[in-house]
């Protein structure tokens, strides 16, 4: 038997995504935002409102990167999303995290965060059906200790995703098949 349980944000998991600009004055600005993801091989959505401050900078500077959260820094991934830039502006630097520039776009790398995708803006698509920015990947960087070899072992990054139903984070970690090869155990 099935329950109707009044929920519109259904798909789980979503994706922790650590959103960082630089702000005017050269200073940091992180998001999280769980609304994103790939819309195609070399191409991120990310469904943000124009009153993100990292809106703001993103349509000023062109750039973003878009890092994935990890297990060791939930609080400070859960503080990008509760505190806002527009309030907080040295919000980065109350963090304690780090940051270095990157050397493909004009927006910075958070040094903790294991898996880094450096972004050019493309567009913002507004509306009511609007998706929000749309960015082109020119570059993406992994923290030595997540892999293996030339390839990123996701069970080394402990990423976390976020649940819309309980409002909880969720480590994601264990390997249960292989992509694209399994189903054809049912193809006759």
């Amino acid at each position: 038997m099935r329950k109707d349980i009044k929920t519109t944000e259904a798909i789980f998991p979503m994706p922790v995504l650590m959103v960082a600009t630089y702000n005017e004055d050269g200073s940091v600005n992180v998001m999280n935002a769980a609304w994103g993801t790939m819309l195609e091989r070399d191409h991120v959505i990310l469904n943000l409102t124009e009153t993100h401050k990292t809106v703001q900078n993103i349509k000023e500077r062109k750039a973003f990167t878009v890092s994935i959260a990890d297990v060791s820094h939930m609080i400070e991934a859960d503080y990008f999303g509760v505190v806002s830039g527009n309030k907080t502006p040295n919000k980065f630097a109350n963090s304690g995290l780090t940051a270095l520039k990157s050397e493909h776009v004009d927006a910075p790398i958070i040094q903790e965060f294991p898996l880094c995708m450096e972004c050019e803006f493309i567009e913002y698509q507004g509306g009511k059906y609007g998706c929000g920015v749309i960015g082109k990947v020119v570059n993406t960087t992994a923290d030595e200790m997540v892999m293996d070899g030339d390839k990123v072992d996701i069970s080394k990054v402990d990423a976390i995703a976020f649940d819309p139903y309980t409002h909880g984070y969720y480590k994601v970690a264990e390997r249960v098949g292989e992509a694209f090869k399994d189903g054809f155990q049912l193809k006759k």
